[in-house]
């Protein structure tokens, strides 16, 4: 929906609610709805918000060591600048349309540098400079649950009871349950500008994916995060809940968004080279070796919380070395599409509680080095990667190991710059220290009466 479209829609009475928004360091949505007939005469160009929405926790706590924002600094006011460009209706909302904001710090006049769509932009443009144009697509894993979010909170969270009760990978009558809630999801985003492409059943009772076409960087991270939003909504507006949480049961897999990556010029995959081996070009080769020389500095952004890293076992399709394989799904980087002129690399560490914009920022930021380092790739890995051992190097596997990677991070320092990396290090530190403030289940279970 252009401006001009959203105007006229505004002026028919079409559209009588505008969401104006932002991305906060999580991924989520988060804004103020504006009349409609004020954002197109006057909101349009600017409002305002709390600095703190690009410094708080999944709590919205305020947690201290920031340097950009704090008590001490009196948490003053951000611009946000609409995207005129991201303007969409918001078709399971009455009269609604939506709009992207950008983060403007009103002393500088400049972009926040620490807003998760700046770095991802950031990014961008230093691709631009190389002559590339970045083209991504992030999977998207979930569970559904028979029961509301108020529900499962007011029961703390114990009758988890998802949809389904067996393994319902590629299951048409199990997946058949569950078009109540994803046939919705899927044309609403349709009719939002959303592209997806299917929805299916994953490798649990309850669990699906969704599959969004690939696109420019930019507008695959923007998709993403429109897409989580739709799917808590709708299923929320059909009574039941849904949750991008990493993993959610110890005896459970995990849900994961693998993120699929090429670089193009003159609207070609410059990736590909019919002559290179798997038909990969040198420049796909130069970036796979970046993503697996710095797969543990960027692991954080591809698994931000305490959560994140018990997805990572064997045998369960998450990765647990950092190596590549050809189309071989127990690797960390997949090759996919060999052969073709669709071939691109798969990151499989991250997981479905990223945030899009950091996680595509930090896969950039990787391979981009090691194109600029011109970084040697190793053979890849044959067989059962579970199984590799001591031959091959381990992700991450606490978030007190990934916030360390990141935060001595000399490529991540040079790539996003020392006070952005300081700021998300500072992200990790407080997930881990409210983390170990905290009496689990687990502990009082295990030590209540034998301890």
């Amino acid at each position: 929906m252009t401006f001009e479209e959203l105007k006229a829609a505004v002026a028919e009475g079409r559209i009588d609610t505008v969401l104006v928004t932002t991305i906060d360091m999580q991924g989520r949505i988060m804004g103020k709805r504006f009349a409609a007939g004020h954002f197109v005469e006057h909101g349009y160009e600017e409002t305002h918000c709390c600095a703190y929405l690009v410094a708080t926790d999944l709590e919205m706590a305020t947690p201290p060591g920031y340097a950009n924002t704090s008590w001490e600094k009196g948490y003053g006011d951000y611009a946000l600048h609409p995207d005129l460009s991201t303007i969409r209706p918001v078709p399971w909302l009455e009269a609604t349309a939506i709009v992207l904001c950008d983060i403007i710090d009103p002393e500088t006049g400049k972009p926040v540098p620490m807003a998760p769509r700046q770095i991802l932009k950031q990014q961008i443009e230093r691709c631009k400079k190389m002559g590339f144009t970045p083209v991504m697509a992030a999977e998207m894993e979930l569970f559904l649950f028979r029961k509301s979010f108020e529900a499962l909170r007011d029961g703390g969270y114990r009758d988890l009871e998802p949809f389904g009760s067996y393994n319902e990978d590629y299951h048409i009558f199990q997946t058949t349950k569950e078009e109540g809630i994803m046939r919705p999801i899927r044309n609403h985003l349709r009719a939002m500008g959303v592209p997806v492409e299917s929805t299916k059943g994953e490798a649990e009772a309850g669990q699906v994916e969704i599959n969004i076409r690939y696109a420019e960087a930019l507008e695959c991270a923007d998709n993403h995060v429109l897409a989580k939003h739709a799917v808590k909504e709708i299923a929320w507006m059909n009574g039941h809940a849904a949750t991008f949480l990493a993993k959610w049961s110890t005896d459970r897999v995990g849900s994961s968004s693998h993120v699929h990556q090429s670089l193009w010029k003159d609207g070609k995959n410059v990736f590909h080279d019919p002559a290179g081996e798997y038909g990969m070009s040198d420049l796909l080769r130069h970036y796979i070796a970046g993503l697996i020389e710095y797969a543990s500095d960027i692991t954080w952004f591809l698994a931000p919380y305490v959560n994140s890293y018990k997805r990572f076992a064997r045998g369960t399709f998450a990765p647990t070395k950092a190596v590549w394989s050809v189309d071989n799904r127990t690797a960390a980087f997949r090759l996919v599409g060999e052969n073709t002129k669709a071939v691109r690399i798969e990151c499989r560490i991250a997981g479905a509680d990223l945030n899009p914009y950091l996680a595509l920022a930090a896969q950039l930021a990787a391979g981009l080095a090691g194109i600029e380092q011109k970084l040697e790739l190793e053979e890849p890995y044959d067989g059962n990667v579970y199984r590799a051992g001591k031959a091959a190097e381990d992700i991450p596997r606490t978030l007190r190991k990934a916030t360390e990677a990141m935060r001595n991070s000399a490529m991540l320092k040079a790539a996003m710059g020392e006070d952005v990396i300081a700021h998300y290090t500072r992200a990790a530190e407080w997930e881990q220290e409210e983390f170990d403030r905290a009496v689990t289940d687990w502990e009082i279970a295990r030590g209540f009466e034998r301890a």
